[in-house]
């Protein structure tokens, strides 16, 4: 199977969850998976090696769309990252009661794109507590997973 980086920020804990329970159905699957807080990773990690990069993000703000604090930089710094033809995979928390719900993984989707990485599905975007999507993660995992 396949060699997998995620990388996710979490405030609250609803990304690291998803994130986990992602990297939890890639595992079983027979990949091998490195799950990284984003204050841990760099973007030079970013498809390097791996045959397969997902990026979490939870979205801040209501009046504008914000990246949470600790990915910020990460996202920033996304200039320098060499995913031109690598596969990505993007998933995130949010509230759906806000202007920009899941505003940061539109905006990561956009940069990704920019940088000519191969997105390989539609983003997964969650709408308050994971933990009552969680069939809902489990099978967008396996769909990510069948593209290794």
């Amino acid at each position: 199977m396949g060699k997998i980086l995620i990388v996710y920020g979490s405030t609250t804990g609803n990304t690291e969850h998803v994130a986990e329970v992602i990297g939890g159905v890639l595992q079983k699957a027979g990949n091998e998976v490195v799950l990284k807080n984003v204050t841990d990773a760099g973007v030079s990690e970013l498809g390097d090696g791996y045959d397969l990069t997902l990026l979490g993000v939870s979205t801040w703000g209501d009046e504008e769309i914000e990246f949470q604090e600790d990915f910020e930089p990460f996202y920033q710094d996304m200039d320098n990252a060499q995913l031109q033809d690598k596969k990505v995979a993007l998933f995130g928390c949010g509230d759906s009661s806000y202007q920009y719900f899941c505003g940061a993984v539109i905006e990561l989707r956009t940069k990704v794109d920019t940088l000519g990485a191969n997105v390989i599905n539609e983003p997964l975007l969650i709408d308050g507590d994971p933990s009552v999507a969680r069939s809902e993660i489990e099978e967008w995992a396996e769909e990510v997973g069948r593209a290794v």
